[in-house]
């Protein structure tokens, strides 16, 4: 994929200029997902490991090859594996739009004790409302980059129609059919509590998620982060309805449902803070409760620009940032080398990089961005590449030695602070 090689000769010797560190590990984070975890299947498809974890994951997937996106055009190469990875995606929303990881093959491997049993293409299924939203974000670059109409094949269509309907029966989790109980779990977050129904929760017009992306049980069943990426990609989504398929009920649907998303979002997920003012709530559950805490996996409040839900300048945002990145959020840490946003699915204490590259990501301020980038470079306890967290006094102690995502994300990064 000549492309994607000709995009490291040009971005490394521009960050050498400023970044010799991220600039030595730039061109291998960048290749990690295609040399490594990238699979191409005799059907046209692609799998797309995640990592050390033998599965793929519809999130992980889409965020891994987001940054090659750009460059499908003009790579024959890169437009056979992206388009690869979206049918693959939408063949496995349609086997389980709950299912947040799937096998490369039918072989039962995974979570197999989890109840209900899953069927042997699942390898998790961990309701995440994200996990059908990042197919939709990654349907839509495609399609921005290249104008390729070849990709919306009927397992694309079947995709779209399982996404708006799967997220319709979530707006009334008490009639969902969805259950999840994992027998002995190591930890309470990696279960869902009466008898696998999940938290109760009131009608706000959002969409319950279960689990969060970091794979933890929701406290409170609305996710905010995860609805505020729903109402964008449904936007997406509608737009496909009408002018590739030609169903406008499907996409007045899709419209509605972005509408009311929004609505429950603006009545009941902004909060009042003493310190900060009117922040976005992390999760609520209709009834009144709010969780106020923010956490590296994306979609996350800091992320909130990146999804395209409201721009950096938003006072709300502003207010919720400044909120994230303090101790008032209690996953925020700060030690001798870095300070940002971690989660409680590692250890406390720790910082992940995802959080310091979307803090990145969604800041306007160069030294901003310069600083992040020098930390995520010194960071990395000699490998070259990112990993899922870290303690922050002592970089040598982390999580994840080979995770996709990160390096996938942090390859983007890089290239926007060479290039702009």
């Amino acid at each position: 994929m000549e492309a994607v090689h000709a995009l490291a000769d040009k971005v490394e010797p521009l960050l050498a200029r400023r970044h010799p560190g991220a600039a030595a590990m730039f061109r291998q984070c960048l290749l990690n997902t295609l040399e490594s975890t990238v699979r191409p299947l005799p059907d046209g498809t692609t799998f797309v490991l995640t990592g050390d974890i033998p599965a793929m994951w519809l999130r992980d997937s889409a965020a891994q090859v987001e940054p090659y996106v750009r460059h499908a055009a003009g790579d024959d190469g890169i437009r056979r594996m992206v388009r690869g990875v979206i049918h693959r995606q939408a063949r496995y929303v349609a086997i389980d739009p709950y299912a947040n990881a799937f096998n490369e093959t039918p072989d039962g491997r995974g979570h197999h004790d989890d109840v209900p049993r899953a069927g042997p293409w699942v390898w998790e299924r961990k309701w995440e409302l994200d996990s059908l939203c990042h197919p939709i974000r990654l349907l839509h670059l495609y399609w921005e980059a290249t104008g390729d109409a070849s990709v919306f094949d009927e397992s694309v269509y079947r995709m779209l129609v399982a996404v708006v309907g799967t997220m319709r029966a979530e707006q009334r989790p008490e009639r969902s059919p969805y259950r999840f109980v994992r027998p002995d779990p190591g930890l309470p977050t990696d279960t869902l509590v009466d008898e696998g129904r999940g938290p109760a929760c009131g009608y706000t017009g959002m969409v319950r998620s279960a689990f969060r992306p970091s794979d933890d049980a929701c406290t409170y069943g609305f996710l905010v982060p995860a609805n505020m990426f729903a109402v964008v990609v449904l936007g997406h989504l509608a737009g496909f309805a009408r002018e590739v398929y030609a169903d406008s009920a499907l996409a007045e649907d899709a419209v509605r449902l972005s509408e009311e998303i929004d609505d429950g979002i603006r009545r009941h997920a902004v909060v009042h803070h003493p310190v900060h003012g009117e922040i976005y709530a992390y999760e609520s559950d209709g009834l009144g409760n709010h969780l106020l805490m923010d956490d590296a996996n994306i979609p996350s409040l800091l992320s909130i620009p990146y999804l395209g839900y409201r721009p950096a300048s938003d006072p709300t945002y502003r207010n919720t940032r400044a909120f994230v990145l303090s101790p008032g959020n209690p996953h925020y840490a700060e030690g001798r080398y870095a300070r940002g946003v971690g989660s409680p699915h590692t250890k406390s204490g720790h910082v992940w990089p995802l959080s310091l590259i979307m803090q990145g990501l969604t800041s306007a301020d160069a030294s901003e961005r310069d600083e992040l980038l020098a930390v995520l470079a010194a960071t990395t306890a000699g490998t070259g590449y990112v990993h899922e967290s870290f303690d922050p006094d002592d970089p040598g102690v982390f999580t994840r030695p080979w995770f996709g995502w990160a390096n996938s994300l942090f390859a983007q990064f890089a290239m926007e602070v060479a290039l702009t």
